[in-house]
């Protein structure tokens, strides 16, 4: 999801010595170790959407609560891409000043001291501060998974990688799911808010041995950053392309993340029911992000699946718009293959590039774009539902930026390389 960070360290988790290899290659490190790292990344995983959920499950109640205006509840909303796109571009330089553990222990306490102290104010500017500080840590935790993920299990990384993505998703579907319950057990949204204080903070605990030890950083070529690479994306049409469809089909996402639970409530579902329907949505799409990458990597072009996507979704926009109720379980279905553009976007970013290099250049180029990109999405739509009280005006928004994702997916569809232009 996030371009290789600048710097490489040699930090096993359990107690044994540091066993020094030539530039290049990764430090053995002990089984118990390497459970220990395991166990570690799937917690951090578990954590890196259930903030953002937990939120739009409950979006109502804090409105209410802390009387925010649309546009208020927007910006809240909206905070998730602006945190990944800054922070997320401050890590390189947090690593090479500071060791991966000590760097994830922060983001992890960032993020448990964030949700704590964000259900403690009744001040909207106060809420939004310790939500962005919570968020900071997801941003930083999200480039130092694939990091870590390269470092200690580079036979198993596609493995791994599937773990940890699917805690991440088990993470926002829990989320979106619990979060109303249990603001109803203990009678207020601060409780479903907080709960996930208390997750976040066990994620701390398998990092803690190698944050507290020594370490010492590994000089050489994968300490050189994204920029360095003679590959320069921004130049280029394929580079362009790849990060509007990066950031188009965030902003949808991160629109539905935080606004299709309030619809379907304005739509006349109980607000748990509501929380629900928000995590079918992520669920669903499971089974569909495991099969993308195999289905994107034996296709000539993407084509194919570029119009699929874009139309399952706007099959799905209008189904919102004309029968939000009846309808919700093929919409949200539908929602949930339109969703799946992500991890075809991750794929692609791979195929269209034939060097490391080139990988990692377009990554950080199509992410720093994209996020940015992004970061209207939820804004706009609540701009726009407070001036107009419904959605079919924001529905409508999204269907004009899927039509731009549609026509940057075809440009970015046929084989060719960054490397090329």
């Amino acid at each position: 999801m996030t371009p290789p960070p600048s710097a490489t360290y040699t930090e096993p988790v359990a107690p044994a010595p540091v066993v020094t290899q030539p530039e290049g290659r990764v430090a053995a490190t002990p089984v118990r170790g390497s459970v220990i790292v395991l166990v570690g990344i799937l917690l951090v995983a578990i954590n890196l959407r259930a903030a953002i959920t937990s939120l739009g499950a409950l979006l109502d109640e804090v409105r209410t609560g802390l009387h925010l205006s649309g546009t208020m509840s927007g910006l809240a909303t909206t905070l998730p891409t602006i945190a990944f796109a800054v922070f997320g571009a401050l890590t390189p330089w947090l690593i090479r000043r500071f060791s991966p553990a000590r760097v994830l222990v922060a983001s992890m306490l960032a993020l448990t001291a964030g949700q704590a102290l964000r259900v403690t104010t009744d001040a909207s500017l106060v809420f939004l501060a310790t939500s962005a500080l919570a968020l900071a840590g997801i941003a930083v935790a999200n480039v130092l998974l694939p990091m870590l993920v390269k470092q200690y299990f580079p036979h198993r990384a596609g493995l791994i990688t599937g773990a940890y993505t699917m805690m991440l998703t088990v993470g926002s579907t829990v989320a979106a799911a619990a979060s109303v319950p249990i603001a109803h057990a203990f009678g207020s949204w601060r409780a479903g808010l907080a709960a996930w204080a208390v997750l976040a903070a066990f994620a701390v605990l398998p990092w803690l041995p190698a944050a507290l030890r020594r370490t010492r950083r590994i000089e050489g070529r994968a300490a050189r950053t994204a920029t360095d690479s003679r590959v320069r994306p921004g130049r280029t049409r394929l580079g362009w392309a790849m990060a509007v469809y990066f950031g188009t089909q965030s902003l949808s996402a991160y629109a539905i993340m935080g606004w299709l639970a309030q619809l379907f409530r304005d739509a006349g579902y109980s607000a748990q029911n509501a929380g629900l329907l928000l995590a079918g949505v992520t669920a669903l799409g499971v089974p569909i992000a495991l099969v993308m990458p195999t289905l994107a990597t034996r296709l000539r072009t993407l084509r194919p699946l570029v119009l699929t996507l874009s139309a399952t979704s706007v099959a799905a926009y209008l189904g919102l718009a004309v029968a939000p109720h009846d309808g919700a379980l093929l919409w949200i279905a539908l929602l949930a293959i339109g969703q799946s553009a992500f991890p075809l976007v991750l794929v692609a970013i791979g195929l269209r590039a034939r060097t490391t290099e080139g990988t990692v250049a377009l990554s950080a180029f199509a992410q720093s774009i994209g996020y940015v990109i992004a970061a209207l999405g939820p804004l706009l739509v609540g701009v726009i539902y407070e001036a107009t009280g419904g959605w079919r005006l924001p529905i409508g928004f999204l269907v004009l930026a899927l039509a731009v994702q549609t026509f940057a997916g075809l440009a970015i569809a046929r084989p060719r390389f960054v490397e090329d232009e």
